[in-house]
């Protein structure tokens, strides 16, 4: 349905393959902090795709299977004939010793979480690192005898965690380094990046927008593009890249879904054409979410739901449009005769990889509404220009664009709105009376100074009400749960500890403020278990 924007051939390139662990895009998120291009691709890519990136070096991801199992991932073995410097990761570990002659079983002791690995032999993987590292674990399975020509080079108290074998130029490491619970983790893979491989920090958001941008010009060719803009960060710079490819062929719509937060279907229009210089085209099709929203209560429904009437909305907006270009005769025709049009959307790689396996087999968490919730026939060829990047790196991107930080530095907001943030079924007042809340809290957390401090701050409604007591009399209203977070990318996030003082204000002005509720709760659940958003 939706491909990927990649340039296949870079001068300095590390591929990543995924054996389906949640943690995969990390590793070439922490490459490219180096400045060095890598590529995430299915652990099922061919020999001949793999070469085509013109590698300088391999990374084999973690993954939820067991290497003996009969459904594990079934990537080539080949690829440890390459010739390549080669570094395993957790289950990469153990994919290098079972198909190079060496044993994997079931640890009598499953190792998660926080561990000390102790360095026992040199390799320059560890130079520079500690004689013990702190890392973070996460197997259920132990490499029990080595491949020839492997030895041991770190080990914990119950099993082997790092081998080597320089002369072939492979290396492993039972712990995850991608994580920033492995403190010493950015140094190992700039050991292996820059030393071991050789690469070199080329990759930048110069280079990026260039690339992209050209790349964009030649798949629209002639044709016209529409941008789903929600004001948020991801579609904002998505937009503004399509907009520097093909110039005002670009026309961005932004839809009031009926689940916006607070004013917020006037003050997107207003910055979006005032200060990106867009071309927007408001449709007001709250009725239409919110009767479809009825009565549905289970979450992934709702998303879909939403992605469906988002799609549909797109299409009705996209076939006017090139009617009038057809008037006009400036509308590109295909061969048979069909208007070329192309639909632009902001979603990132941890939209991607909660939502669907496209690179590995790693398990679905959720749908998000432009990717698990998009219709399998659409009439609108997909652009997704940020398809695997992460957060920061688009921010990123978009200063290098010379986007205000007003609108870089807004925190991520869900395609599907306050629809995920009202538990339960979705209701114009139970949207009312979220909005108003939400304002409260996110306002309140602007005004102590911290909102560029967190990932992401916001209020959910719960269905659940209690008895409270307001100026003398019996209330029964709903929870306000408040819900502040700080992540580096999106993929784990700790809750961050709110002052007391703004927690008690924020708690004040919505009981007292809004009606229909009558009880504030914080949640201090980190990612993982929970996620971020609670639907």
């Amino acid at each position: 349905m939706a491909t990927s924007d990649r340039s296949p051939k870079h001068s300095s390139t590390i591929v990543i393959l995924d054996f389906g662990a949640q943690y995969t895009q990390l590793i070439a998120r922490r490459i490219r902090e180096f400045n060095v291009f890598s590529v995430v691709v299915p652990c099922t890519a061919s020999l001949e795709e793999i070469r085509k990136y013109e590698p300088c070096g391999i990374v084999l991801s973690g993954g939820p299977s067991s290497v003996y199992d009969a459904d594990a991932p079934k990537a080539d073995p080949a690829v440890l004939k390459l010739g390549l410097p080669t570094l395993g990761i957790c289950y990469g570990m153990q994919f290098m010793t079972h198909h190079l002659g060496g044993k994997v079983e079931s640890a009598d002791k499953r190792e998660y979480g926080d561990a000390k690995v102790n360095i026992v032999a040199e390799t320059p993987l560890f130079h520079g690192l500690p004689q013990t590292l702190d890392v973070w674990m996460s197997h259920g399975d132990s490499v029990v005898q080595l491949a020839p020509g492997f030895r041991l080079v770190g080990e914990t108290g119950h099993a082997p965690a790092a081998i080597a074998n320089e002369t072939a130029q492979m290396w492993a490491v039972q712990f995850h380094p991608e994580v920033h619970h492995t403190r010493q983790g950015t140094e190992l893979l700039r050991n292996f990046v820059l030393d071991l491989c050789g690469a070199k920090a080329d990759w930048t958001p110069e280079h990026f927008i260039e690339t992209t941008v050209e790349r964009i010009r030649k798949q629209v060719g002639k044709g016209s593009a529409i941008c789903g803009l929600s004001g948020g960060v991801d579609s904002s710079v998505a937009a503004v890249l399509v907009q520097k490819a093909i110039g005002d062929r670009l026309t961005c719509i932004f839809v009031n879904n009926g689940v916006l937060r607070k004013d917020e279907f006037a003050k997107v229009q207003a910055t979006m054409r005032e200060k990106l210089g867009l071309k927007v085209v408001a449709v007001d099709a709250s009725k239409r979410f919110l009767s479809q929203l009825g009565g549905i209560t289970d979450p992934e429904t709702k998303r879909k739901i939403i992605g469906r009437e988002f799609i549909t909305v797109f299409d009705d907006e996209a076939a006017r449009i090139l009617e009038e270009l057809d008037k006009s005769g400036e509308a590109e025709h295909d061969a048979e005769g069909n208007e070329v049009a192309w639909l632009v959307q902001g979603t990132l790689y941890p939209d991607v990889i909660e939502s669907s396996s496209v690179k590995g087999p790693s398990q679905t968490i959720k749908s998000h509404h432009n990717v698990g919730g998009l219709p399998e026939n659409m009439k609108l060829k997909l652009i997704e220009p940020l398809r695997d990047l992460f957060k920061d790196e688009v921010r990123r991107i978009g200063r290098d664009l010379g986007m205000p930080d007003e609108i870089l530095d807004r925190q991520p907001f869900p395609g599907p709105g306050l629809a995920v943030r009202i538990v339960g079924e979705v209701t114009p007042e139970r949207v009312a009376i979220l909005q108003e809340a939400d304002d409260i809290c996110v306002s309140e957390i602007k005004n102590a100074g911290l909102y560029k401090q967190l990932w992401q701050s916001f209020a959910v409604l719960l269905p659940v009400k209690s008895v409270g007591v307001m100026g003398d009399q019996r209330t029964y209203a709903y929870t306000c749960a408040i819900r502040a977070v700080t992540s580096e990318d999106g993929m784990t996030a700790d809750w961050a500890p709110l002052p007391y003082d703004v927690l008690k204000t924020i708690s004040s002005r919505i009981v007292n403020e809004v009606k229909g509720i009558n009880r504030v709760v914080y949640d201090i659940t980190s990612k993982p278990p929970g996620t971020i958003e609670w639907e």
